[in-house]
């Protein structure tokens, strides 16, 4: 287990550094820092003199090598727009990001298992068409469509759930949360379950090719051949085997959320990782697109690790040493 853990952790260097590499060609080749910073009536003294400061004067991999020095320590110098270090950004922004992907997940797993079960338990029947249906209208619909669409519905319409913010948050330490206060909970329902639609279709029709996939199988048939009540062999036998791959596509979907909640974040204006990088992206801001970069690396790298660490420990299989060459 020890060289499987080993070869995991090289890939996960190797993919880092790529990712490290791609970032850092942003400051090579995406606007002039320089520039930014000082203006366009800067002279070529203040320039040469913010360069050399800035490090930009020295060859190619040394400022690579440094950029991913202070990459390891979470450093990313300054915002151009904001003028503060990216760092603190990401800490005041993580925070709300991770909250929301969080009750997205749970709202997608909580509805998404039960109607995927059902659709396959009542494969051909009304019920079960409908919910294929709508499913199908979830992974279709384009996010901003399913936010304007809620707004218009509970912000207008009826006028009982707010339309952006955050609303009140509670600090614990450097944490700031939404979840301890009836307003955080309000503001965040609208996003949550923009955010959750498409992961609920997905883990729906997962969940029902798997059960189908499942209760055709053999030991299924002999569970029924030896009396055991369909409720026993649905939930006891069918769905025990079914949850496997569901929970490892949850785990990378998972992280899809963090990483793709720009959409949602623009349209309810949640202050969070995604609104940050449209905004950097607005204003050329690369220190701050090149920390969101590593930063959602980073997630999927870790996601994807302990991914496969968990399938190394549940499946006997992949323990088992591989024979030498000369066999």
């Amino acid at each position: 287990m020890l060289a499987f853990i080993i070869r995991r952790l090289v890939q996960a260097v190797i993919v880092m550094l790529t990712v490290a590499f791609i970032a850092f060609m942003l400051f090579q080749y995406v606007g002039d820092p320089v520039t930014n910073l000082l203006g366009q009536d800067a002279t070529p003294e203040q320039r040469t003199q913010l360069r050399a400061e800035l490090g930009l004067d020295a060859p190619f991999p040394v400022q690579f090598a440094r950029f991913v020095g202070n990459a390891v320590q979470g450093e990313f110098g300054l915002s151009l727009r904001q003028g503060r270090k990216v760092s603190a950004l990401i800490v005041e922004r993580f925070p709300a990001t991770v909250e929301l992907a969080m009750v997205a997940a749970v709202i997608a797993l909580a509805a998404g298992i039960p109607m995927g079960v059902y659709a396959a338990l009542r494969r051909g029947r009304f019920g079960a068409q409908l919910l294929m249906m709508v499913s199908l209208l979830g992974v279709s619909l384009p996010t901003f469509l399913i936010g304007i669409l809620l707004i218009l519905l509970f912000a207008v319409v009826f006028n009982i759930l707010p339309s952006f913010g955050r609303g009140e948050t509670v600090a614990l330490g450097a944490w700031t949360t939404g979840w301890l206060t009836v307003d955080g909970w309000r503001h965040l329902v609208l996003p949550a379950v923009t955010l959750s639609v498409f992961q609920l279709a997905l883990i729906m029709r997962l969940v029902r090719a798997e059960m189908l996939e499942v209760l055709r199988t053999d030991y299924i048939k002999f569970a029924r051949a030896r009396g055991i009540t369909d409720r026993s062999v649905h939930f006891g036998h069918a769905l025990k085997n079914t949850l496997v791959p569901v929970i490892t596509i949850t785990g990378l979907q998972l992280g899809a959320l963090i990483a793709f909640a720009i959409i949602t974040e623009t349209v309810f204006q949640w202050p969070g990782m995604g609104l940050l990088f449209i905004q950097a992206v607005q204003f050329a801001d690369i220190p701050v697109m090149a920390a969101y970069l590593c930063l959602i690396a980073l997630i999927f790298v870790l996601i994807n690790l302990f991914v496969d660490l968990l399938y190394f420990a549940v499946d006997p299989r992949l323990r088992v040493e591989r024979p030498s060459a000369a066999h």
